[in-house]
C-alpha cells in the first residue's frame, strides 16, 4: 500500500475545487451521521451537544483541506464509543466497506474506561497514526473554540495547560497551521483569565497560603 497523502490548502482562502467536491460527493457520509445522532442527548460543558461537535470536527478537517474518506467518516462518530454506554461497535464495522478501518481509527482516539487522560493523550503522541493525530487536532480545535463559552476559570486553565502540553506536540508534527490556530486559541483563553482577574486572584491566594504556612511553622 502506498503512503497516504495528506494534502493541505496552506492558503485556506480559496473555494473547494471540483475534484475535492466530487470526492466528498462519493463518500456516503449520511450513514455515519445517522450513527452520530446517538450523541444528540449528550450535553457539552460549553452548551450544545456532542452530535454537533462531531459535525464541527468534520468541518474543521475540511476547512484545513483534508478530503480523506476514512478520516472524515471517523470524525463524524469519533465520540460514540466513549460517550454512548453499550454502543455496539458492529454498527460501525458494518456500515460499509470502510467500516472496519473507520472503527480502527475511532478506537485510536477513544479514551478507555478508567484510563488517565494524560496516559491517553501520551499514547496518541507516541503511537498514534497520522490520521489519529490529525483527527485529535481538529477535535481539540473544536473544543478550544467552545471553551470560549465556558465560565469556569479552573476548567479553562486546566484545559489550556493540557492543550499546550499534549496537543501542541501532536499538531506541530502533523499540521503547522493547526498548531498556529491552537496557539492563538490558548492565548485568547488565557487572556480571558487575566482580564477576569482570575490569574491575579490565584497569585494572591497562593501568596497568602505561603504566608499562612510560614506563620504556622513559626
Amino acid at each position: 500500500m502506498g503512503k497516504i497523502k495528506y494534502e493541505m490548502h496552506v492558503d485556506r482562502s480559496g473555494k473547494m475545487d471540483n475534484e475535492a467536491m466530487l470526492q466528498l460527493k462519493s463518500m456516503f457520509l449520511a450513514p455515519y451521521m445517522q450513527l452520530a445522532t446517538a450523541l444528540i442527548g449528550k450535553a457539552r460543558h460549553a452548551g450544545g451537544n456532542m452530535f454537533r461537535h462531531q459535525l464541527d470536527t468534520m468541518s474543521i478537517l475540511i476547512d484545513y483541506g483534508y478530503i480523506d474518506t476514512i478520516l472524515l467518516k471517523a470524525s463524524l462518530i469519533h465520540d460514540v464509543i466513549e460517550d454512548v454506554p453499550g454502543f455496539d461497535h458492529n454498527l460501525i464495522i458494518n456500515v460499509d466497506e470502510d467500516g472496519p478501518e473507520v472503527y480502527k481509527l475511532v478506537l485510536e482516539v477513544t479514551k478507555r474506561e478508567g484510563q488517565l487522560k494524560s496516559d491517553y493523550l501520551r499514547g496518541i503522541i507516541q503511537n498514534g497514526s497520522q490520521r489519529a493525530k490529525i483527527l485529535k487536532c481538529a477535535d481539540r480545535i473544536s473544543n478550544m473554540i467552545s471553551l470560549g463559552f465556558v465560565t469556569n476559570p479552573d476548567f479553562i486553565e486546566r484545559y489550556c495547560d493540557e492543550t499546550e502540553y499534549f496537543i501542541l506536540p501532536i499538531a506541530i508534527e502533523v499540521d503547522y497551521n493547526m498548531y498556529q490556530e491552537l496557539i492563538d486559541l490558548i492565548i485568547t483563553r488565557r487572556k480571558y483569565l487575566e482580564d477576569s482577574g482570575y490569574i491575579e486572584r490565584k497569585k494572591r491566594k497562593s501568596a497568602e497560603a505561603v504566608l499562612q504556612k510560614k506563620s504556622t511553622a513559626e
